[in-house]
């Protein structure tokens, strides 16, 4: 599904136009890749080196869209003055040729959004436990202390006691905690990550998500955009440096390392000949 179209830039000229602050970001990054226009399929990548200005784009692109996201990036006045009055993007159109609207359900996920999930969720399994610690302690205090009820103020007491009285220590915690979230290896858990936050019928901007993923949780995340992208009517726009999701079937790839930036296939990247001349290198030790 293609929800946008495309996206324009300004060109040289219309950057320099009545700017007075013509180093500011991010003036002065996309024009010297001579290009104004990004056309976009169900799958596109901005690959490029750092610096390059791929995540730039994605940022300019999510502001332009209004597109929500959870992490935000240093922004300013000027730069979303350059959003509003510099760029400018076409919908795609629906099956009777009416401009389609950007799904509700669409989003930005950075790198940063993963890894703070991450964290999220070891955080609260250290809080979880801890608190399962100060139970555990409550139940032997409860259990074994000389304790005789007085008056209502010790009712709660009471209550703490009995349960003691007629609980194991582990039902006596669990009744009085909430259980730990399932919690994987980070691999694991950046990709159930993006699993629950693809929906269908859906656009979404992706930063560099294999950042946290090893080259075998890459392969499951390339499978499941790819899916997403063809079965569920989803469109991404993705900036990343990884071979395999380059490698996407049927993805475009604008190269913006090159001059003028143009659409290029994966394995005529250089990080990606790189990756091969290195294998081949030591191709004899694979055999």
């Amino acid at each position: 599904m293609i929800y946008l179209k495309n996206f324009q830039l300004p060109s040289w000229e219309q950057e320099e136009y009545n700017n007075l602050t013509p180093r500011a970001y991010p003036y002065g990054i996309f024009p010297f890749k001579k290009i104004e226009e990004f056309s976009f399929e169900p799958i596109t990548i901005f690959y490029g080196s750092n610096g390059s200005g791929k995540s730039t784009l994605l940022n300019l692109i999510s502001e332009k869209l209004n597109l929500p996201r959870t992490t935000p990036f240093n922004s300013s006045q000027l730069f979303n003055q350059y959003v509003e009055t510099k760029c400018d993007y076409i919908m795609g159109c629906d099956e009777e040729g009416f401009p389609l609207e950007i799904p509700l359900k669409s989003k930005t996920i950075t790198s940063e959004d993963v890894f703070n999930h991450i964290l999220a969720v070891r955080n609260e399994n250290l809080r979880i436990n801890k608190e399962k610690n100060l139970e555990k302690q409550r139940y032997y205090e409860a259990k074994n202390d000389g304790f005789q009820f007085k008056s209502m103020s010790d009712y709660d007491q009471l209550k703490i006691k009995n349960a003691a009285r007629k609980q194991t220590v582990s039902r006596f915690i669990r009744d009085r905690t909430n259980p730990n979230i399932e919690q994987f290896s980070n691999g694991e858990t950046a990709l159930s990550y993006f699993d629950s936050n693809f929906e269908s019928d859906s656009l979404y901007l992706l930063d560099e998500p294999e950042n946290s993923l090893s080259p075998q949780f890459q392969l499951q995340l390339m499978k499941l955009i790819r899916d997403c992208a063809y079965y569920c009517n989803c469109q991404f726009i993705i900036a990343t440096h990884s071979p395999f999701i380059l490698s996407i079937d049927d993805a475009q790839i604008y190269d913006l390392d090159s001059i003028p930036a143009r659409v290029r296939k994966w394995y005529e990247l250089e990080n990606v000949k790189a990756y091969y001349e290195f294998f081949e290198k030591y191709n004899e030790l694979f055999k």
